[in-house]
């Protein structure tokens, strides 16, 4: 029988080895949980990752909890969910500290902006392996057009757009009988009650306490939390539209940097949320503040996720035989194409330029580069990148560092 030593060694290892994106981790706790152990077959493995993909939220961190949940209840779930966050929120901390500190030194400023040529070509590619897995059917190469549309040219509220999307999605599936879903007793009503309070506490507590700031941190961030269908990319896109053009917490160039640590560290890439939680506090009032906001972030961001896996595990083959749910998924999942497309032509815009235009005729407002703005060594190292990972199937860590290297070393010798 797996003790809670046993289970807390192995879901440790999982985090700290959890690098490269969701792809990537999902497939590390398939040898260590299937292969290596035993702990989970095929099947169940299979089904709990569908389940996972159908809630808002990252999927592989809600595996590594569901994992745990079916191994040792409640407490397990939080070992397998909490190990696999911890050690790279950890380091995001760090990391996100360190730029407050040293983030607009020369030198570092240069790395940054070899990081940012990169992450353009990691968007790229994530862009072209999710519209080969989502745009099969003609409605959804419509959806994806018509959510790149809605958030490029008249700057929707992603929220809208998952929520259009998904009734679209539900409406169009083809209705089905099936039995009764079942009922909700009173250890899932409890659950609801101890995890909604949990989520809620530092909420309620920031707007008691007249804590303005994190209140709005805390709000933003357990919006993101409920609409995070599509992965760490569609998060970028609607983070991108609100903290820095409606919010204005931090720069386009932060928001951009903050996504190319995350892609460095172990851990779930919406570990960005953390870092840019951080920075619009350290912008605003310093260390203490920096770690507060990012405290606040990593909660409300985390915390939700226990919630969906405890309350609605029991229900797994239910939700998953739903066709209409499905339905839904499959439509966000097209919508979220869009989004990323937008995310891809955004981050190009600001790394490519120095300057931006809007052009703006009645509801419609689009974003524009500036042509005189035109930055060289950007355009190379984003071609660079996009070369090594697209053709060349570099993997994103050396293309990381190769990039920054060689536009630290363009800063130093100018």
């Amino acid at each position: 029988m797996t003790t809670y030593g046993e289970l807390a060694r192995v879901f440790w290892r999982i985090g700290i080895h959890s690098f490269g994106g969701p792809a990537a981790q999902i497939a590390v706790m398939h040898r260590e949980l299937v292969e290596d152990r035993g702990w989970l077959d095929e099947a169940q493995f299979l089904s709990s990752l569908s389940f996972c993909m159908l809630l808002p939220g990252p999927e592989a961190m809600q595996l590594a909890t569901y994992a745990g949940w079916r191994l040792k209840g409640w407490q397990g779930g939080l070992i397998g969910g909490g190990l696999f966050v911890l050690p790279g929120a950890a380091v995001m901390a760090a990391l996100a500290l360190a730029y407050l500190a040293w983030g607009s030194l020369p030198v570092v400023e240069g790395l940054f902006l070899g990081i940012q040529a990169a992450v353009l070509a990691i968007v790229l590619q994530a862009l072209i392996r999710l519209g080969r897995k989502a745009l099969g059917a003609a409605d959804r190469r419509v959806l994806a057009g018509l959510a790149f549309l809605a958030i490029f040219a008249f700057g929707l509220p992603f929220p809208l757009i998952v929520a259009g999307a998904a009734a679209w999605g539900a409406l169009a599936s083809p209705g089905e009988h099936r039995p009764s879903p079942p009922a909700a007793g009173a250890r899932t009503l409890r659950t609801v009650a101890i995890w909604g309070g949990l989520w809620a506490a530092p909420v309620l507590l920031a707007w008691a306490m007249g804590w303005s700031f994190l209140w709005q941190i805390a709000l933003f961030f357990s919006k993101l939390a409920v609409v995070t269908f599509g992965g760490a990319y569609a998060v970028l896109a609607y983070m991108a539209q609100e903290v820095v053009q409606d919010h204005g917490w931090i720069t386009a160039a932060q928001m951009m940097d903050g996504f190319g640590l995350a892609e460095t560290t172990p851990g779930p890439l919406i570990l960005v949320t953390q870092f840019v939680a951080m920075l619009a506090g350290g912008n605003l009032g310093g260390w203490g503040l920096a770690a507060a906001a990012g405290a606040m972030a990593l909660w409300v961001t985390f915390v939700p996720c226990f919630l969906w896996i405890f309350a609605g595990a029991p229900f797994l083959e239910w939700i998953s035989g739903r066709p209409r749910i499905a339905g839904a998924l499959g439509a966000i999942t097209a919508a979220v194409v869009g989004v990323i497309l937008n995310l891809s032509v955004w981050f190009a815009i600001h790394v490519l330029f120095d300057a931006t235009l809007t052009w703006q005729a009645g509801p419609v407002s689009v974003l524009l580069p500036d042509p005189a703005g035109l930055r060289p060594l950007a355009v190379a190292l984003a071609f660079l990148a996009g070369f090594l990972m697209l053709v060349r199937n570099v993997p994103i860590g050396p293309v990381l560092a190769i990039s920054a290297a060689i536009a630290a070393s363009a800063q130093m010798l100018t």
